[in-house]
């Protein structure tokens, strides 16, 4: 299969952020995109860019992309975030998935980090197994935190 890997450009955050909704109806959020193409446009390509993309282009279409930013370990130093890695349902098992992250770590190590870490929902079990099998460790002790911008609100306001 002949499938190309890039960074993504401007002209192609409309097909980022389908794919983006795509993993949000997979995911049982399908109402939780509430970013824009030109909101993602506006965090990627400006003099401060807020994340890197790569997509897969097979047959002139996006059909994946990969997607992070980089974070900061008291630990370690700098680290890369893979916030989402998705094939579009009809192309995945192709490997396309693999050279997408492929492309990430190597983003990554390319950047100096220390490590690359992500999330993944403990009943995606396809997932699970493609991460340990690509070398990854799942940690089952660590729990993920996270405020909406409700719960934001309603801290400062509590503590002001």
């Amino acid at each position: 299969m002949n499938v190309e890997i890039r960074l993504a450009k401007e002209i192609d955050m409309e097909d980022v952020l389908s794919l983006i909704k795509e993993l949000a109806i997979f995911e049982k959020e399908p109402n939780a995109v509430t970013l824009t193409a030109k909101d993602l446009i506006a965090h990627a390509f400006s003099n401060s860019p807020l994340f890197v993309c790569f997509v897969a282009i097979f047959q002139n279409e996006i059909v994946g992309m990969s997607l992070g930013y980089p974070r900061y370990s008291t630990w370690k130093g700098p680290t890369m975030h893979l916030e989402d890695l998705i094939v579009t349902k009809k192309m995945r098992n192709y490997g396309i998935g693999k050279a997408l992250f492929s492309s990430f770590i190597k983003y990554s190590h390319s950047q100096g980090v220390k490590r690359v870490e992500w999330a993944v929902l403990n009943w995606n079990t396809d997932a699970i197994k493609f991460y340990e099998a690509n070398g990854a460790t799942i940690y089952n002790d660590w729990q993920i935190a996270q405020m909406n911008e409700k719960a934001m609100n309603n801290f400062i306001i509590k503590n002001q």
